[in-house]
């Protein structure tokens, strides 16, 4: 590794699992310190352990990004942020438009663009007066190509993407730059809710340009890095497709939602 972040403190919530503990192992390889953020203790703080193993720094906070006061403890106790990525999801599964409650969709926005909104605040000062930031928002290609089942989630991400470009052109001023990745990678949420859905994951990869879901680490943390990095220093407001072409013509997504 190169040493890209050395010197950088990096928040990555959601990084107990999945797309968040790829960017957290990949952070802390390239030098960074890493407040790994996770709502389950058991797997956010074996993160950071492995993480600590691997001769890397790192250490847990709990955070239920629904709350804000949660978010807001959990800036505070990573001290001053110059890279924060706002990964953290728990879904409510797969359901029709119409049975989609107030309450998911009340539960989704918090988990996402208001979370970030939380957070983001929360970094700002430090990285204003250094004149140096960066933010990583993880948004979907399910919000963007409008899939099927998830409501909620897509409402969301498309909102977590236009809170981030708004960012992006009143903070570029500042030295601050904010993107989006939209992913596609196997996690353990993914899996399972693949496996309510016999045959999807099949259809998927047959759709998908190179004919598989992408690994979190291998695949998307290095996306991740790039745009917490120096090399990204002239690129705000953007959405990377992190999802081996999938976004060209759309990937199939089409559950069974029953009657």
């Amino acid at each position: 590794m190169t040493g890209r972040l050395t010197g950088r403190r990096a928040v990555v919530t959601g990084a107990g699992d999945g797309i968040g503990k790829g960017i957290a192992r990949r952070f802390a390889q390239e030098g960074a310190t890493v407040i790994v953020a996770e709502f389950d203790p058991a797997s956010g703080s074996a993160t950071a352990a492995e993480i600590e193993a691997d001769g890397g720094s790192a250490r847990f906070v709990t955070v239920d990004v629904t709350d804000k006061a949660s978010v807001l403890a959990m800036m505070d106790a990573a001290g001053p942020v110059d890279i924060l990525v706002n990964n953290a999801w728990r879904g409510s599964g797969v359901s029709r438009f119409e049975r989609k409650t107030d309450e998911q969709i009340d539960t989704a926005l918090r988990m996402g663009p208001y979370a970030a909104k939380w957070a983001m605040d929360a970094a700002l000062p430090h990285m204003k007066a250094q004149g140096w930031g960066r933010v990583v928002n993880m948004a979907s290609l399910n919000g963007v190509n409008a899939h099927m089942g998830s409501l909620d989630y897509n409402l969301a991400k498309e909102a977590l993407r236009a809170l981030t470009r708004t960012a992006a052109r009143e903070w570029a001023p500042f030295g601050i730059c904010c993107n989006v990745i939209c992913p596609a990678a196997l996690s353990a949420s993914s899996r399972r809710m693949m496996a309510m859905q016999p045959g999807m994951i099949e259809r998927i990869e047959a759709a998908n340009p190179m004919g598989r879901m992408g690994d979190p680490e291998a695949d998307i943390a290095g996306v991740a890095l790039f745009l917490a990095s120096d090399d990204a220093r002239y690129v705000t407001g953007n959405t990377l497709f992190a999802d081996g072409g999938a976004h060209i013509n759309g990937v199939a997504w089409a559950p069974d939602l029953g009657d």
